[in-house]
């Protein structure tokens, strides 16, 4: 008697049960798929931000090594040949294969860089690229 009464009892339970667990277990799934999704494409942006800030202070350290020979010999002037630093800095841009800007002074080098890479999970929501920008300045150690 007591085996029927627990048929009985569990009959209308089982019954009631529509597939919540399911719906909970595909949501947490989604919300697991989202994070994992954020944190790749977090670190990939870090990466690309981590490359454009080095390739831009490189080039501008290229550029800022480019001194004006004539004034350091005639009057002890410490300064960048903006036409030589340009050409310098542009060079490095091109040797490594990206994109940017170089603005070059007597006294600094300014290079802005721009690095574009493919997206790692974000063509799904339909953009395609990742872009980011750094600027980097150098001067001449006059001291």
């Amino acid at each position: 008697m007591t085996s029927r009464r627990l048929r009985t009892a569990l009959r209308p339970a089982a019954g009631r049960d529509r597939g919540s667990a399911t719906a909970f277990g595909l949501f947490l799934i989604l919300v697991v798929l989202v994070l994992a999704g954020a944190i790749l494409e977090g670190g990939n942006a870090m990466s690309a931000r981590g490359h454009a800030t080095d390739i831009a202070q490189q080039a501008a350290r290229a550029g800022a090594n480019q001194l004006n020979l004539g004034a350091l010999r005639q009057n002890g002037v410490v300064q960048i040949d903006p036409a030589a630093a340009q050409a310098a800095a542009t060079a490095f841009l091109n040797q490594m294969g990206e994109q940017g800007s170089v603005t070059a002074t007597a006294e600094e080098v300014r290079v802005t860089v721009t690095v574009t890479r493919p997206g790692i999970l974000v063509p799904i929501l339909g953009l395609d690229t990742l872009t980011v920008h750094a600027t980097a300045t150098a001067a001449p150690i006059t001291g």
